[in-house]
């Protein structure tokens, strides 16, 4: 597997929308607003102003198996919609799929997402498609220790490989902790798209939210010697 570029002369662009596009690198702090069930939703805020930047919703209609007809609303602070996250079904990959505002029928998916594959080690390896462009997530969200890669298209099947987001655990400078999982910063290379980023975070919780909690910590820990 080739080494992802840190170029930054690469970029990837807007996914949702250029207004979500900064020039600067910029770091989120996500929070789950329930710790009670998992995707229930999420607050996101901007790490150097502290203004929330993202609220997420997730519902499903009544009388319906939640499994089949799940959505999710990705909204702006104001709570206008600005994706709705829908799991396909059946689906052996668990893809979900994202349209933009608020899905109406008919409606083409702006990206999908979908595991890598069923079986073995590679159940943490995600795939994201859009379009022509090649998106990747490598890593373990659940334990928020991920990086979300941009392949370009090169040729004579040449390109690069760039690294455009991150999920890490969420250091408490002040107590010199690292925080639960329950919040965590998504960090941002200049040209992301930072609503194209939270969408991948909320469909990554509902596809690793059942898996096994003995695996991750849950609590508190102090920082180790070898931390950043």
């Amino acid at each position: 597997m080739e080494k992802a570029s840190e170029a930054s002369e690469v970029a990837a662009g807007a996914v949702v929308g250029e207004r979500f596009c900064s020039e600067a690198e910029r770091e989120l702090t996500v929070r789950k607003t329930s710790v009670f069930f998992y995707g229930d939703g999420f607050a996101a805020y901007d790490h150097a102003t502290g203004d929330l930047v993202f609220r997420v919703d997730t519902y499903a209609r009544s009388g319906s198996p939640a499994f089949a007809d799940r959505q999710i609303l990705l909204m702006d602070p104001s709570g206008d919609p600005i994706l709705t996250l829908r799991r396909k079904w059946p689906s052996l990959h668990q893809r979900w799929e994202a349209f933009l505002g608020e899905r109406k029928e008919g409606q083409r998916p702006l990206f999908t997402v979908r595991r890598s594959s069923i079986f073995g080690s590679d159940r943490s390896g995600f795939e994201v498609e859009v379009d022509s462009n090649g998106y990747r997530i490598e890593g373990c969200f659940a334990k928020r220790c991920c990086r979300v890669i941009y392949e370009t298209r090169g040729g004579g099947g040449g390109g690069a490989a760039v690294v455009v987001a991150e999920i890490k655990r969420k250091v408490d400078t002040l107590l010199h902790v690292v925080l639960g999982r329950d919040v965590f910063s998504l960090c941002l290379r200049p040209h992301c798209d930072s609503a194209f980023a939270m969408g991948l975070v909320v469909v990554l919780d509902q596809i690793t939210g059942d898996e096994a909690e003995e695996e991750v910590e849950q609590v508190d820990s102090p920082i180790s010697e070898s931390a950043g």
